[in-house]
This record gives structure tokens, sequence and C-alpha cells, in this order.
């Protein structure tokens, strides 16, 4: 089973997070804001960075320097958690759990309020030139849409791939993994000028609520955990970082 490092040795950033999406908006009283917030900082002291956003967004994170921090935010229909280079999972699930133990009594999200419940894995890899290129020649060699890079002067300017699939019988539990190009099409070649962002792969374990049982969140976070971590392992990394991670080694030495 691979573990946190193992991820963290394959990319320059390693990204694990939870999304509570709700049908209804979140509270917005100040003293609602700051109890859960600070509720939060009582179990993490290290979480002391708290801030605002202009569209009404709260975050509360650690020092984001050392590279390595937690954060939680509170939008306006969902409330996020997570760890950037996380040491080890339990160093991201137990943040994970803290929220969902709150969310019922201290922002009012019921089973019933619950839309969906997200848990993802991500990895960043920096590469200072085409990205469409390099997730080109990593995932689209062997596909029937190489043959269009064929063409006279053919190449690919724009090339995000996504894929959403159902994991069980009832489409309630569902899997996306979406690899995102930061190259912008105006990002002149010849000038050797491309963007400094990375190359960002995701993977999500989504659950969608049944409508003839209640939904247990904390139950259903273990179960999307332990699914990501195994899809993860057997799947994406072998068939989606590995080929990116060889192509970008292979063109950082021409």
């Amino acid at each position: 089973m691979m573990t946190s490092n193992s991820y963290s040795s394959l990319c320059d950033d390693f990204y694990l997070d939870m999304y509570i999406n709700t049908e209804l908006d979140l509270p917005t009283e100040r003293d609602t804001i700051l109890s859960f917030f600070e509720r939060i900082q009582r179990q993490f002291p290290s979480m002391g960075r708290f801030y605002r956003r202009e569209n009404n967004e709260y975050y509360l994170e650690e020092d984001r320097n050392p590279g390595q921090y937690r954060w939680v935010s509170l939008e306006i229909d969902r409330v996020g958690s997570g760890v950037v280079n996380p040491s080890d999972f339990e160093m991201a699930y137990c943040l994970d759990r803290l929220v969902l133990e709150l969310v019922p009594y201290m922002l009012g999200v019921n089973h019933l309020d619950i839309d969906s419940l997200d848990v993802t894995f991500a990895m960043d890899f920096d590469y200072a030139g085409s990205h469409d290129e390099v997730i080109a020649e990593a995932l689209l060699a062997q596909s029937a849409f190489n043959c269009l890079l064929d063409l006279p002067s053919a190449r690919p300017i724009g090339f995000s791939p996504a894929l959403v699939m159902a994991l069980s019988d009832d489409d309630r539990t569902q899997g996306r993994i979406s690899i995102e190009s930061k190259t912008s099409v105006f990002e002149p070649k010849k000038k050797g000028r491309f963007t400094d962002d990375a190359i960002s792969l995701s993977f999500t374990v989504r659950q969608y609520p049944a409508t003839d049982e209640k939904f247990e969140a904390l139950k259903s976070f273990e179960h999307q955990c332990r699914l990501a971590e195994e899809l993860m392992a057997e799947k994406i990394v072998p068939n989606f970082v590995q080929p990116l991670t060889e192509i970008i080694a292979q063109k950082r030495l021409t």
C-alpha cells in the first residue's frame, strides 16, 4: 500500500482534501463563524492564520512557508479541510474527522443538508514548458485522438482531460479523474515563455446520500478514504502519474 510519502516522492506538491457540499447556504453570523474556527484552533493551535476573501469565503490555516500546512474553509455552500504535503494520511484524516464532527452542531449541517461528500487526492507537477504537450504525450499516445497530431504543424494547445465514473451500482458513489494544463493557447512557444504554474492531477471519490436511509458522514468518509487510497495505488499512479513524470523527466533532459 502506498503512503503519503510515496505520493510526495512522485510530485512537487501533494494535497489531501475533503469537502462537505450542502444544499442550503451555510451560516454567515460573525459569532458562529468565529466559534467554529476557534474550536478547530483549540484542537490544532498552530492554525492561526484566519482571513476572509472578497466573496465571503473564510479560511483558517497554518503558516504556509514550511511547505506543509493544514487548512479549513467555510464557503457559501460547502465546508472544506485538508493538508498540503501531509507526512502521513492520518495527519489529514484527523482534521477532516474533526470538521465532520463539528458541522452538525456548530453550523447546523445535518444529514438532510448534505448534497455530497468529497475526498480528493491531488498532485502538482512543476514543468516550465507546454503542459498540453506533456499531457498529450503521456496520456494520448495510444488513443484514437493521437492521429490528429499527425497532421502538418499539429500540436496540442488545449488538453485537460477529465472523466467521471460510477463506482457503485446505484451511481451514488462516483470517481472523477482530471488532469489540468495551465498553459495558455496565447503563450508564444518560439520565445519559450510559459506559465510558472504546475500541471495538476486530481482524483475525487464523491458520495451522494441515499434517499431511503440517513446519511452517516463519518462512516462514508472512512469508506471513501479507503476506496480513494486503493484506486490511487492500483489505477491512478501507474496509469496517469508515472507516465506524466516520465515524460516530464524526458523533456527536461532535452
